[in-house]
């Protein structure tokens, strides 16, 4: 089985803050988030919810990838968000 990358996106309880990601094991990462062990940004604005993530099997495609959401305006963020998940669900439970 090739091995798989991803790149996330995590909001705040009030979908304030948007945080984006790269990570090769997605449900470990995000774990992290909710418990505290991550960065000092997600800490300080509480940045744990998985609302939208993507798969790559190139490592070098999910940075590239990574960069350009980055790189991107809050509105297409958004935009991305409600097209996969249109609720805003956490997906942590479904990874």
């Amino acid at each position: 089985m090739p091995k798989q990358y991803y790149v996330y996106i995590l909001t705040n309880y009030t979908h304030s803050v948007l945080y984006i990601g790269v990570t090769n094991d997605l449900k470990r990462r995000v774990y992290e988030h909710k418990n505290g062990s991550s960065g000092t940004f997600t800490r300080k604005y509480q940045v744990n919810q998985l609302v939208y993530y993507e798969v790559f099997e190139d490592i070098y495609e999910a940075i590239k990838r990574e960069k350009q959401l980055k790189g991107g305006s809050r509105d297409r963020k958004t935009r991305l968000i409600d097209g996969m998940n249109p609720e805003w669900a956490d997906l942590y439970e479904v990874t």
